[in-house]
């Protein structure tokens, strides 16, 4: 085998032989194919000069080690054991005997100790002896235990394997690091497969990962070692060595495993995949014989893993097992357990706490599906999609509602509730990411589809109606979204009472319209209400309670009660924090929301960082293209402006500009606030050319997007004046002065601090006519 990554392993070794006084013993322990014997030959062959007393090489399994040591005294030493002596003697005579220096005696292939153990009494401290095993031996034996190699060493093992044909690896690099991982980094299939393309090199590593893909263990470059090898064994033949040592339970358990995916394991879920087993004796065999002969590795405490190669060696005997169906659908049935187990909202608590088990739930997604009952289909494509999606990881997330959704209707036709629900999921998740165009007509299909199946008078026709309304509001389709929360809420309340979550939910959103309106009177009890709910309902400490409080402080700050909204924004931003963790797109929200407020009040070193804060989150979680980014640019570039740096905040207002253009059309009030922001950039720099049809351009949208009595529209009316004050037009200045002034006492009240503003720059105005 070649001999790559493995330096620190041969150090190692040699200090653990160098040691003890007396007789030093060491052992490589590990699996079949991980190189114990090539380690053991490459110390030999580096050490050489340190064992002048000879190097004896003794082959476990093949003959009696005393036989064979004996033999080699006679061949190679010239010693003459008296022959009228029983075995141990003669082994004892050669100890004795044996020329001066230190000694290496290499026994390979160890399976039991207490064979050779007879032979080394009476050996001096000159003697080294190195075993290779697949056991563990006991503990007054110095023990080395050989893992994988590291990805970079297999490569490098890979590539020195084809160093015939240069540039091989690197023409394909990403493939070959596909190659070294579905290989486990193990030496001997590397070795073997690395050969193969040796000898092919027309053969691609594409096709070559696909053949092994196809074929598994059985694919000729894993079966048939070169005469040249140090292993002559192909990898199922090195694996079944330890298969039969194996008794019929141990099997199973093995097989069992097998299920589980290449991933860390808790030995929790195992037990509950064999609920008739008692638990001591699982153990048992756990310990006893899959640990000791390295086909199961200890991860950690109650965790443990099996090799990508031995999970297929197991998985190629479990097709002989009677119960085969029988386990494969219980581990189904502990993985969809799981699965339910996630919540729509996970807290960072409960995303550890399911961590473990996401690779295995991934396994029944994608391999064994068809051993999960109809009643639980959705449950673990929906429990993956919860787990990224609460982690802000959309793209993630995207494609388990997606298979879901083709899943359910392969299974159960296009006609039933839980289609309705998967197109619901993958909606939200569209939402989420701004593609509004794509939810909307997802969305409608869940709807129609639950009223025909559920009826009108139903939970889940209420969240239909809630989530559309929500994605209207997010357009500023206001007047679209109004009825449809109102509906909602009124079913919710009917169906499932007062003291509902979802009710509170419906609360805070129809709370959010009002608020969004500038109906400031309508949306504070109805976010009060929410808050009150979630806390009694859900506790202090719940995500949706954060959410609560942060839209009530949204709300403060808008009617200008600053010292109110701050304290909100703070606990809001901490509960995030310790729910969801830093790195959350709630998180960067409530960083952006902070900035904000501060921002208003003008405390714009305290605002800076938490906007760069935010906007690093958003596009790290989100990426580039998101209108969370595009919201986090144009806050930006707002506080630049406010601090007169103009060349910091044009490019970005522009790119925010573009950004939500782009994503959500031309229509839409985020694009009047980037078109009014920019106006009023150039209003600050005296381009009023410039700035004057971006101000009637933004006034023009607002009035249609949000009507004539909108806060929003009073903001552009009067941005529209000083533009006019600015260049002596006082008179179509104070009319529109007059409206916007109008406007914010009908919808802010007179002491509005956008009101009082408005107020006083009308007064300016007059004073100069």
């Amino acid at each position: 085998m070649k001999f790559v990554g493995r330096d620190e392993e041969l150090q190692e070794l040699h200090e653990l032989l160098q040691e003890n006084n007396q007789v030093a013993i060491a052992a490589i322990l590990g699996m079949g194919g991980l190189g114990k014997t090539e380690l053991a030959l490459q110390y030999a062959m580096t050490q050489r000069e340190n064992y002048k007393g000879g190097l004896c090489w003794l082959q476990a399994k093949v003959e009696d080690v005393g036989v064979q040591l004996v033999r080699f005294a006679r061949t190679q030493l010239d010693l003459n054991p008296p022959e009228d002596v029983d075995l141990p003697a003669q082994v004892q005579y050669c100890w004795r005997n044996w020329r001066e220096g230190n000694v290496l005696l290499v026994v390979d292939d160890v399976t039991d100790y207490q064979q050779i153990k007879p032979y080394l009494q009476g050996a001096s401290s000159r003697f080294k002896v190195l075993m290779t095993t697949r056991q563990k031996l006991g503990a007054a034996i110095k023990q080395l235990s050989l893992d994988v190699l590291q990805p970079d060493a297999a490569l490098e093992l890979l590539r020195s394997l084809l160093a015939e044909t240069p540039g091989r690896i690197e023409r394909e690099l990403d493939v070959a690091k596909q190659l070294c991982e579905w290989l486990g980094y193990l030496p001997l299939g590397l070795e073997l497969v690395g050969r193969y393309l040796a000898k092919k090199q027309d053969l691609s590593l594409l096709k070559m990962m696909g053949r092994l893909k196809q074929k598994r263990l059985e694919q000729p470059a894993t079966v048939n070692p070169e005469a040249d090898m140090t292993a002559q064994r192909g990898i199922k033949a090195a694996f079944e060595l330890s298969w039969q040592e194996l008794a019929e339970d141990d099997r199973l358990l093995g097989c069992v495993l097998s299920l589980f995916a290449t991933a860390p394991i808790p030995w929790n879920l195992v037990e509950q995949c064999l609920p008739e087993k008692d638990e001591d004796e699982l153990e048992e065999i756990r310990d006893d014989k899959l640990l000791n002969l390295h086909l199961l590795q200890r991860k950690g405490e109650g965790i443990y893993q099996i090799h990508p190669l031995l999970r297929e060696f197991f998985q190629s005997k479990f097709t002989g097992l009677e119960q085969a169906e029988e386990f494969k659908r219980s581990f189904c049935q502990v993985m969809v357990a799981v699965a339910k187990q996630i919540p729509e909202t996970p807290t960072l608590e409960e995303i550890n706490a399911v961590s473990l088990a996401i690779p295995h739930i991934t396994e029944v997604a994608n391999n064994l599906i068809q051993y999960v009952s109809d009643e639980d289909l959705i449950s673990p494509f929906f429990g993956l999609g919860y787990f990224y999606e609460g982690q802000g990881l959309y793209t993630q997330a995207e494609p388990w509602y997606q298979q879901c959704l083709s899943t359910v209707q392969n299974r159960l036709g296009d006609n039933h509730p839980d289609v309705a629900t998967s197109l619901n999921n993958l909606a939200a998740l569209y939402e989420s990411q701004g593609k509004y165009d794509q939810a909307e007509s997802l969305y409608l299909e869940a709807l129609e589809l639950r009223q025909r199946l559920l009826g009108d008078n139903h939970p889940d026709v209420a969240s239909s109606l809630n989530n559309l309304a929500l994605l209207y509001y997010s357009q500023g389709k206001y007047d679209q979204a109004e009825p449809l929360y109102l509906q909602a809420l009124e079913l919710y309340k009917r169906l499932l009472g007062d003291n509902h979550p979802h009710v509170a939910t419906s609360l805070n959103n129809l709370a959010l319209l009002y608020e969004s309106q500038g109906k400031y009177d309508q949306a504070e009890p109805l976010y009060l209400q929410a808050l009150e709910l979630y806390k009694r309902l859900l506790g202090d400490n719940h995500p949706h309670v954060a959410t609560s409080l942060n839209n009530l402080a949204l709300l403060y700050e808008s009617q200008g009660k600053y010292d109110q909204a701050e304290p909100l924004y703070l606990e809001a931003l901490e509960l995030r924090q310790r729910l969801l963790g830093d790195n959350h797109p709630d998180v960067a929200s409530s960083l952006n929301n902070l900035a904000l407020l501060y921002y208003s009040q003008g405390k714009y070193d305290q605002a800076e960082p938490l906007y760069l804060q935010a906007l690093e989150l958003y596009k790290r979680l989100l990426g580039d293209n998101h209108p969370h980014v595009a919201t986090s640019l144009n806050n930006l570039a707002g506080l630049y402006e406010s601090q007169g740096k103009y060349d910091q905040a044009e490019p970005l207002y522009l790119e925010a500009l573009e950004l939500r253009q782009r994503l959500l059309g031309d229509n839409h009030p985020d694009v009047a606030s980037s078109l009014n922001n920019l106006a009023g950039l150039y209003n600050s720099q005296g381009k009023y050319d410039q700035a004057e049809p971006l101000y009637l351009q933004a006034l023009e949208l607002r009035q249609r997007l949000l009507g004539d009595n909108h806060p929003d529209v009073a903001n552009s009316l009067n941005n529209l004046a000083l533009l006019y004050y600015s260049q002596g037009l006082y008179q179509r200045a104070e009319f529109l002065y007059s409206q916007a002034l109008n406007i914010l006492e009908r919808s802010l009240g007179a002491n509005h601090p956008n009101t009082v503003t408005v107020r006083e720059n009308l007064a300016i105005l007059r004073d100069c006519l």
